[in-house]
């Protein structure tokens, strides 16, 4: 292309015959002229003379270019965007717009792809290693990486990341979108790669798990990722351990390095390996990956097996032991649960029924043979039930709520569900306790109710009871949560007839479930959801809709009812303004960490969980937009406060409640 210019240094006078000719012969061989065989075979004859006359004039010493492009059946008028993956459609034209289809789009073009393998062949590693940005080139390096990690760079963001990846070595922060940029099917160039991954500054355990997503399926990446999470405590990796599990759906291998380090950690401590086993266990039913599972459960139980007694001599044999028990119980109330619903009648007589079985027919579940070790709470023996204090609850599925005996003399009490997956409630409450972790690393407790929850079946699992009343519940026996409040803790002085302690609880747990289920977009929301304990605390249940799925028509953007507000002292209350103050500090810690809570939903990407398992991108973007990772800090505060104004200014939610309370009333 660069010799076109000379055809137009020449003038169009002396560009003689052969130009015309040769156009014209362009014409012919495209179909454009009508072939007669016995005049084609003279005017060729004819052309070759003009040729060579022409070739013989001395004075045409100028070089000329003919450059002839490509030509259309039909005039093109624009291109659809996107790549043409899809069969050919019949070339269509309405007036004067035509719709062509061309088989190259989409395709890697040649010259571009020649040009990336030269610059980063391995000689050019010599030169790249003492490159340094350019200022310009330094904040388009900081721009990417500040993005999040569901973003996919471009083709120039990428060469630049690998221009100048000696120089990024030392910034830690930049290893996971580098290894984003790295053309794996080229065998030198992975390499390349994975020699400077070796070297590179190490990376946060926060980090390390983007690279355990389906986007790295590299071993030797996953490897290294695993190897950072070693450096992780216990209590950080149990934070994880739901995730971790996921990921080993993107392994190469049954036994990868990955699963050999859960078991190794899940060796060292108990509450590690019973979790695990839990969570291992119920995806035994996939069948797209039942084998895998087994492999892990199966080395799980080797390792344990072999353990040799500890230092309050159970050996592996015992451990193994106490944790198998754990199934047999939920066996056991799955059995009774079945007796339970059978009985014809009200939910007394299904009460009564309960406390049958549990003291007569299954008098082993009154007092244990042996301490089992509570799924909800590994670290807890439990000794047995206490039937007179066991009941069920008013439900379709008549869940039980049982009073267990503690090896220390206490009890603790417990929901068992059946018939419910609880999947993906148990990955809720799991954010709901790793925010309240980071506002607490951040000094800021919210007083939030992470409750625990267990999935030990599709269809079955255990929550732990918290005693609460719910706010349909207050409102219908006290008219008010101000006046529920004050039958706990009274106080003339105090703001409302209350103790200052108890308003500011309340709160600080209103502010920090209002951003925590607008972030991970919690549907349905109603009274009968919300739970208040005695001492003030807030809290959420009942996740059957997340990720912005809502079967109410046009649900608030933040889930604070008038309710909660009378009880701040109105929207005007000073009260109301430090909500709002604990709501905006809130937001601002949680984008913070908006990387880590992204990575531990992509990794669930291809979990069981119906709101991810629907659209897992779609609901990754979803989670995304919600943290505004295009705002500043001080923006980010004047968009949430809007946000507040917003949903306590819905009126529509408010009849909806309405009606909701009118069925559950009559229900």
């Amino acid at each position: 292309m660069e010799l076109y210019p000379l055809l137009l240094l020449v003038p169009k006078n002396e560009r003689g015959e052969i130009e015309r000719l040769e156009r014209l012969v362009n014409k012919y061989e495209r179909g454009q002229t009508q072939r007669i065989d016995w005049l084609d075979r003279l005017t060729f004859n004819s052309v070759e003379k003009i040729k060579e006359k022409e070739c013989n004039k001395s004075e045409n010493s100028l070089l000329s270019l003919v450059v002839d492009f490509g030509s259309f059946e039909h005039r093109v008028v624009f291109q659809e965007p996107g790549a043409n993956f899809y069969a050919p459609s019949p070339v269509s034209s309405t007036n004067e717009l035509v719709t062509v289809w061309d088989p190259e789009v989409g395709r890697t073009n040649p010259s571009e792809h020649k040009q990336l393998k030269l610059a980063r062949s391995l000689t050019r590693g010599i030169i790249d290693r003492d490159l340094k940005p350019s200022i310009n080139e330094r904040k388009a390096i900081q721009r990417i990486l500040k993005y999040p990690p569901t973003r996919t760079l471009s083709g120039d963001e990428r060469q630049l990341l690998w221009k100048f990846r000696f120089y990024l070595m030392s910034e830690k922060k930049a290893l996971t979108k580098f290894l984003r940029c790295v053309e794996w099917s080229d065998v030198q160039e992975a390499k390349q790669a994975v020699d400077l991954m070796g070297r590179w500054e190490t990376i946060d355990v926060t980090d390390a798990l983007e690279l355990l997503s389906p986007v790295f399926e590299s071993e030797e990446v996953r490897a290294y990722a695993v190897s950072v999470l070693e450096r992780a405590d216990d209590e950080e990796l149990q934070c994880y351990l739901l995730q971790l599990v996921q990921a080993l759906r993107f392994e190469r291998s049954d036994k990868s390095r990955l699963s050999l380090f859960l078991v190794q950690r899940s060796l060292s401590n108990i509450e590690i390996a019973s979790f695990l086993r839990w969570y291992v266990a119920v995806e035994l039913y996939d069948p797209s990956y039942a084998r895998r599972f087994y492999c892990t459960y199966d080395m799980l139980e080797d390792s344990m097996m072999k353990l040799e007694a500890g230092a309050n001599g159970d050996d592996g044999f015992k451990l193994w032991q106490s944790l198998v028990r754990q199934t047999e119980l939920t066996a056991q109330l799955c059995s009774i649960m079945r007796d339970v619903r059978s009985i014809r009648g009200g939910t007394q007589k299904k009460i009564e029924k309960l406390r049958q079985l549990l003291s007569e027919l299954h008098s082993e579940l009154t007092y244990f043979d042996e301490p089992i070790r509570s799924p909800l709470a590994p670290g807890v023996h439990i000794t047995g039930i206490v039937p007179s204090e066991s009941s069920i609850f008013k439900s379709a599925l008549h869940p039980l709520r049982l009073t267990f005996r503690t090896a220390n003399g206490g009890t603790c009490k417990v929901i068992f569900k059946k018939g419910d997956d609880l999947r993906q409630d148990q990955l809720v409450i799991q954010m709901v306790s790793l925010m309240d972790r980071l506002l607490k690393l951040e000094n800021l407790d919210l007083h939030l109710t992470p409750y625990r929850v267990l999935a030990t079946g599709q269809d079955e699992g255990m929550l732990e009871f918290i005693p609460s009343s719910s706010l349909a519940q207050i409102l219908l026996e006290h008219r008010s949560i101000i006046s529920y409040l004050q039958k706990f803790h009274p106080d003339e002085d105090g703001p409302f007839g209350i103790t200052a302690q108890c308003l500011e609880t309340f709160i600080k747990s209103c502010a920090g479930y209002s951003v925590i289920t607008y972030i991970l977009g919690i549907g349905d929301r109603h009274l009968d959801n919300l739970l208040l304990r005695d001492d003030g605390r807030l809290f959420h249940v009942d996740f059957a809709f997340i990720l912005g799925r809502d079967p109410k028509p046009f649900p608030p953007p933040m889930k604070l009812c008038k309710e909660m507000v009378e009880a701040m002292g109105g929207a005007e209350s000073q009260y109301y303004t430090r909500f709002k103050s604990y709501c905006c500090e809130a937001y601002n810690i949680l984008r913070k960490s908006s990387n880590l809570i992204l990575n531990l939903f992509h990794l669930m990407a291809g979990s069981n969980i119906p709101d991810i398992a629907s659209d897992p991108e779609k609901g990754i973007l979803k989670l995304q937009e919600k943290f505004r990772l295009d705002l500043e800090d001080e923006d980010s505060i004047h968009f949430f406060q809007d946000l507040i104004n917003d949903s306590v200014s819905a009126l529509f939610p408010q009849m909806v409640e309405t009606i909701h309370r009118w069925a559950q009333y009559w229900r």
